[in-house]
C-alpha cells in the first residue's frame, strides 16, 4: 500500500491547524482536512474563545474607566456632583471582537497554512472500513501512516424538561444575540465551566441582568475551594446571582418570557444559555468502522494520546476536559513526537496551567491544597498563602483583590499553585515552569523581581517557606541562637 502522507490531521479546531503546521515544520508530509459545513462540527469554533476574550476586555475597560474619577482622572462630566458614568455597549463591542477575530483568521487561514507546505483539503470526510486504513474526503482516499483527530467539541445539552421546546443558546450563538438591535436583557446561564463564569461577568458588566446556575458545590469543580469562594463572591459583588449545588429541573415559556425551575425557585428570564460540559465532534467520522472507541464525553485515549486504533491519535477537547488552547497545543506536540517518530512520550498535565479569564483572573497549575493532602498526608503538605494587597504594584493599580497559594512538600518540592488576582494568567506560568523543571520553592527568591511588579509575590512565598521551615526545626533555631550569641560575646 502506498502511503500518501506521514500524518493526516482531521481538523476543525486551532489545535488541528497548530498540529498541521508543526508537523510540516518537522519536514513531514501533512494533509489537513478542514470541514466546510457544520455536520456536527462548529466551523467557527477555533475563534470563539478569542471573540469572548475580546468582549471581556472591553467590559473590563468600561469598568476601569468608570472608576477613573476615584483615582483623580476626570472627564468633562466630572464637573457635576455625580460620578461620571461610562458604559460599554455590547453591539459596538461585538464589532471590535469581530475585528480581532478577522485579523486572527487571516493570519491562520487555510491559505496561509497551505503556503507553509500543508496540503489543505476543505471537505467533510470519514474513515473507510477496509483492509487498509484510509480517510475519504471529496472523492479522495487519503492514506497515511498516522491520523490525528483534532475536531474539537460542542456543548452537551442537558436533559431538562421543556428546554428544547422553549429554546436556548450555546456560547457560539451569543455573538448574534448581542448584535441584535434588541438584545435580551435578562440572562440565565446554566454553567459549570470556565467560559460560563467568564460570560456571566462579561454580560453583567455590559449592564445585563445575569443569573448563573451550577450543579457543583463551587462554581467550578476541582479547584481550590477557598479561591473558588472568593471568585464567587466577586461575581456576586458585581451583581451576578449565583446558585451553586442547584439543578434546573424544568423550563417553560409563558407569554414572552422563559421560566426556569431552579431548585425551589422559579426564575424569569429573556434568554437561556447552556454552557456546560462538552461532547466530541465525531459523529460523521465513521469511527466505529475503524475500532475507535468513545463515550458520551470524550474519545478514549491512552497516556500517549493513542485511541483504541493505534494508528489514530487525538488531542484537544475532543478527548475531554476544558477547552484550553495551551493544553491542546501541548497535547499536539506530544502526539506528533509519538506519531511521527517513536511512541515514547506520555502526557503529564501537572505543569500545564489553565485559567478563567474573569477580572480578577483565576489561574491554577498542578495540585490544589485538598488534592495534595489527599495524595500525601496533611502533615507533609505546606500551604504558602500570600495576598496581593501586600504588593506595591497592586496598590498602585488599585487591584488589591487577590491571593496566591503555593502548595509544597517539606523538602521544597512545588506540587501546585492557585492564584486569583491581576496578572494571574502570566504569573502562573512561572510556577508551571518550576514544576516542569523540578525547581524548588526556595529558588523562587532567586528571581529578584522588579519592584514594583506582581512577580514579587513569589519572592514573598519563598521567604514564607523559609520562615515556616525554620519554625518547624527547633534544633536549627537553637543552633542559630547559639551561633549568634557566641559571635556577640567573642572576637570571632
Amino acid at each position: 500500500m502506498t502511503i500518501d502522507y506521514d500524518v493526516v490531521v482531521i481538523g476543525g479546531s486551532l489545535a488541528g491547524r497548530y498540529a498541521a503546521l508543526t508537523a510540516s515544520q518537522l519536514r513531514a508530509k501533512v494533509a489537513l482536512v478542514e470541514p466546510t459545513t457544520n455536520g456536527g462540527f462548529n466551523v467557527n469554533a477555533p475563534y470563539e474563545f478569542i471573540s469572548h476574550h475580546a468582549l471581556s476586555h472591553i467590559s473590563n475597560l468600561g469598568k476601569q474607566l468608570g472608576d477613573a474619577a476615584e483615582i483623580g482622572l476626570h472627564t468633562s462630566c466630572a464637573d457635576t456632583k455625580e460620578k461620571c458614568q461610562i458604559s460599554a455597549h455590547a453591539a459596538q463591542a461585538m464589532l471590535y471582537a469581530h475585528g480581532v477575530v478577522s485579523n486572527l483568521q487571516e493570519q491562520h487561514s487555510p491559505a496561509v497554512i497551505a503556503a507553509q507546505g500543508v496540503d489543505v483539503i476543505l471537505g467533510n470526510g470519514q474513515f473507510e472500513s477496509s483492509s487498509h486504513l484510509s480517510f475519504a474526503v471529496n472523492d479522495r482516499l487519503l492514506r497515511a501512516r498516522s491520523y490525528l483527530l483534532a475536531t474539537g467539541s460542542r456543548p452537551a445539552i442537558p436533559e431538562i424538561e421543556g428546554l428544547q421546546r422553549t429554546g436556548f443558546l450555546t456560547i457560539p450563538q451569543i455573538r448574534q444575540a448581542l448584535s441584535s438591535s434588541t438584545p435580551p436583557l435578562q440572562w440565565v446561564i446554566i454553567g459549570g465551566i470556565p467560559q460560563s463564569i467568564e460570560l456571566a461577568q462579561t454580560l453583567r458588566r455590559f449592564g445585563y441582568d445575569v443569573t448563573l446556575v451550577v450543579e457543583h458545590p463551587h462554581i467550578l469543580p476541582d479547584v481550590d475551594s477557598e479561591i473558588a469562594q472568593m471568585l464567587c463572591s466577586q461575581l456576586e459583588a458585581e451583581g451576578v446571582r449565583v446558585f451553586t449545588k442547584t439543578r434546573v429541573t424544568q423550563v417553560r415559556q409563558i407569554e414572552d418570557k422563559k421560566w426556569l425551575q431552579v431548585g425551589d425557585k422559579a426564575i424569569e428570564t429573556d434568554e437561556i444559555v447552556v454552557a456546560r460540559a462538552q461532547q466530541p465532534n465525531i459523529e460523521s467520522l465513521n469511527l466505529a468502522a475503524v475500532d475507535v472507541k468513545w463515550n458520551q464525553r470524550r474519545l478514549l485515549v491512552n497516556d500517549k494520546l493513542q485511541t483504541t486504533n493505534k494508528r489514530i491519535w487525538a488531542c484537544g477537547d475532543v478527548i475531554g476536559g476544558y477547552e484550553f488552547a495551551n493544553i491542546a497545543h501541548y497535547e499536539a506536540r506530544v502526539v506528533l513526537q509519538n506519531a511521527l517518530f517513536f511512541p515514547r512520550l506520555k502526557v503529564n498535565y501537572r505543569h500545564i496551567p489553565w485559567a478563567v479569564f474573569t477580572n480578577p483572573v483565576f489561574a491554577q497549575v498542578g495540585l490544589t491544597e485538598a488534592q495534595a493532602k489527599r495524595r500525601y498526608s496533611p502533615d507533609k503538605v505546606i500551604v504558602l498563602r500570600q495576598f496581593f494587597k501586600t504588593l506595591s504594584a497592586a496598590q498602585i493599580r488599585e487591584e488589591t483583590t487577590g491571593i496566591c497559594k503555593v502548595i509544597v512538600l517539606g523538602n521544597g518540592e512545588i506540587l501546585g499553585a492557585s492564584l486569583l488576582g491581576a496578572e494571574a494568567s502570566e504569573l502562573i506560568n512561572v510556577i508551571g515552569l518550576a514544576i516542569a523543571q523540578k525547581i524548588k520553592v526556595n529558588r523562587l527568591a532567586d528571581l529578584a523581581p522588579l519592584c514594583p511588579s506582581f512577580s514579587e509575590i513569589f519572592e514573598q512565598a519563598a521567604l514564607s517557606w523559609s520562615q515556616q521551615k525554620l519554625s518547624r526545626n527547633l534544633a536549627w533555631q537553637e543552633c542559630l541562637e547559639t551561633f549568634f550569641d557566641l559571635r556577640r560575646n567573642s572576637n570571632f
